[in-house]
């Protein structure tokens, strides 16, 4: 079949082994191992993109050594033990057509002793970037020691049926930690010249080509952080990856971004420009002769993928998030429909969020990922006996659910009362550089359409609408909407802020629907601290108000620490000339002003502003629930109308009611 991706579809060798397309499932940490190996939620997940059309899967990286261990959901390191289990692993990938291969790493310096309840190792005794501990320089038998784990690591590997490794020398791990003088301060056989820096990765591969034999894929994975001084720049990374392409120690490269001086270019949100590890992936290209080149980080989308190839950057590239996001993305675009392909909205809340507080990793807009061993990942069942399905509310919980309703045989109405589809997530698309959530819901209606859902806008359902419809189930999703009230949970005690009376008071809800009447100085109050409250400040400043954020956290953007995306909005807000006040909340609004309370002191001051605009939690608008209630007629609600929640949970909630019918 001809598609748009020419070259993303073509086959390639990597070693012994050919790709049936370019497009790579690179490793990543999902966190899922229990007891330190992989189970039933690894193998469907690694199944399902294996299924989905990825020609090469990269498995998370297994930790070499004790010292190693970074996550709760790692794998037994230096342990025979886990061949049995990572080859139902391997029996599922390969039985679907991809090649696989598992990546090896060490943090080195940047540990986690809650973990590994083990001393940092590194080359010079540097702080650990991970945790707030130090690590001690390594002695000879040390380096030794980890080279064997390895080596061990790879052999394990093969016998396990993995088609190779991937050597982690990224991120300033323990690899880069050697190849980079900042943190590679020795004076002996393992430091300063380049041929000493790189005597740690020369050896490990060397050793693994003998153990595991000549048609066992060996990569190496490398990052550059191009804003950070101290880590090797792009020439200095060419100059040690032609090193090891000049004595044929690797079939190919892997070419990301980031790394623990430096965290959120490793795990790019959309704040970051797309395709972010291609420059690095170019220059790499120039000097390697033998090893294939691929490039990762940010490479969403098929689209994505097609140009990186089309310009020369790299031969293969690995699309992580857009395949956690769509499993089916390489089948779907290779097949003439990328149209079809869910894409990834770069929010890290589920992926990277859930693994930095130590979960195993799910998807906001793909509740399945983690769960494809319970629901059969993206491929739905018919339904023997189908009905008819009245979904009301077209927000995330209403459209998945009818989504999935209608792709399992049912007969679907979704009746939305606003003029389009989306509910507060279509507000949230209209923050500044979010507008990967407006395609989404572009997705959703071309999938509506497919499926033949009777989709009806500007309807808004009373109890008795309900009932005269007549459907064999309803599905509530009518959301949540904002108290009007100004409580504050800071301030437990007062339910309604005083002088709110005086108007000039708006949710943000109301800011991002226009419906606000604004002056030219904005006061914020985020109790969220996230995107609903920080992206409509960042989208009020652009529109040239003069904004301040009130928050009663020690820091703005608190809950987006975990997707990594905190630092750089904080930068981007001070730029704009956006103002703070932390750790305060909002006593009374005076028309032209509120007092506040500074919760560290107690003191009271007073800051002027035309207009209060708020992020407090919502309530749920459940009254259509309690009215079928009253009528006898059988409901359920999902998404914010069972309880105010973030994103994930609503489409989390659809899905599960879908499947549930």
């Amino acid at each position: 079949m001809k598609t748009n991706f020419p070259r993303l579809g073509s086959p390639l060798k990597v070693g012994s082994h050919m790709l049936r397309n370019r497009i790579v499932f690179g490793a990543h940490t999902s966190n899922m191992a229990v007891d330190g190996v992989p189970g039933e939620r690894h193998v469907a997940y690694y199944a399902e993109r294996a299924m989905g059309g990825a020609a090469m899967i990269v498995v998370e990286p297994v930790p070499v050594h004790a010292a190693a261990v970074l996550t709760r959901g790692n794998f037994r390191h230096s342990d025979d033990s886990v061949i049995p289990y990572f080859r139902k692993v391997t029996e599922a990938i390969k039985s679907n057509g991809a090649v696989a291969i598992q990546q090896l790493y060490h943090i080195g310096a940047h540990g986690d002793s809650d973990l590994s309840f083990h001393p940092h190792w590194s080359p010079s005794g540097l702080p650990s970037y991970h945790d707030s501990d130090g690590s001690h320089a390594m002695t000879e038998s040390e380096i030794w020691e980890t080279i064997d784990g390895f080596v061990q690591a790879a052999r394990r590997c093969k016998e396990a049926g993995f088609d190779g490794v991937e050597v982690w020398a990224a991120y300033l791990g323990m690899v880069d930690q050697f190849w980079t003088p900042w943190s590679n301060r020795r004076d002996d056989a393992w430091g300063g010249s380049l041929e000493n820096r790189t005597r740690m990765s020369r050896e490990i591969m060397t050793r693994i080509r003998e153990v595991c034999g000549p048609d066992f894929i060996i990569g190496l994975a490398i990052s550059d952080d191009s804003e950070t001084s101290v880590t090797l720049q792009r020439d200095e990374l060419a100059e040690i990856v032609k090193h090891h392409d000049d004595l044929r120690l690797m079939d190919y490269v892997t070419c990301g971004s980031g790394g623990y001086l430096n965290l959120d270019p490793l795990i790019p949100t959309f704040l970051f420009p797309e395709k972010l590890g291609t420059d690095l992936a170019a220059v790499v290209r120039t000097v390697v002769k033998n090893a294939v080149v691929m490039a990762e980080s940010h490479i969403r989308t098929p689209e994505n993928a097609e140009s990186v190839l089309s310009e020369g950057s790299a031969d293969l590239v690995s699309i992580v998030r857009g395949q956690i996001a769509d499993p089916h993305l390489a089948r779907k675009a290779l097949d003439g429909r990328p149209e079809d392909v869910r894409g990834c909205i770069s929010c890290n809340q589920m992926c990277w969020g859930r693994r930095s507080r130590d979960y195993w990793i799910s998807c906001l807009i793909n509740p399945s990922v983690g769960r494809e061993f319970e629901w059969g990942g993206d491929r739905f069942e018919r339904t023997a006996d189908p009905k008819t399905v009245l979904v009301v509310g077209g927000g995330p919980a209403g459209l998945e659910a009818a989504r999935v309703a209608a792709e399992r045989g049912h007969a679907v109405s979704l009746v939305e009362a606003a003029s389009r589809l989306g509910g507060n997530f279509r507000l949230a698309g209209s923050q500044p550089r979010r507008a990967q959530i407006i395609d989404l819901l572009d997705w959703y209606e071309r999938q509506l359409d497919r499926l033949g859902v009777d989709v009806r806008l500007n309807v808004y359902m009373e109890a008795e609408d309900v009932a005269a419809h007549g459907a064999d189930h309803v599905i509530l999703a009518t959301g949540s909407m904002p108290t009007e009230t100004g409580f504050q949970k800071a301030i437990p005690s007062v339910d309604i802020l005083p002088g709110i009376e005086l108007g000039g008071v708006w949710s943000i809800e109301a800011v991002m629907a226009r419906q606000a009447k604004l002056g030219k100085r904005v006061l914020v109050l985020d109790e969220a601290g996230g995107w609903r409250g920080c992206g409509t400040a960042w989208k009020l400043a652009e529109d040239g108000h003069e904004v301040v954020i009130l928050s009663p956290d020690a820091m703005i953007g608190k809950e987006l620490v975990r997707t990594a995306a905190d630092a750089r909005l904080r930068k981007t807000l001070a730029k704009l000339g956006v103002a703070w006040k932390l750790e305060v909340s909002v006593v009374e609004w005076h028309g032209n002003g509120a007092t506040i309370i500074d919760h560290t002191t107690g003191r009271r001051s007073f800051v002027e502003g035309d207009c209060l605009v708020t992020a407090t939690t919502n309530v749920a608008a459940d009254w259509l629930a309690k009215e079928l209630a009253a009528l006898g007629i059988v409901s359920q609600s999902v998404g914010d109308c069972a309880a105010p929640r973030q994103a994930p949970y609503a489409f989390y909630d659809g899905r599960r009611a879908a499947l549930a019918l």
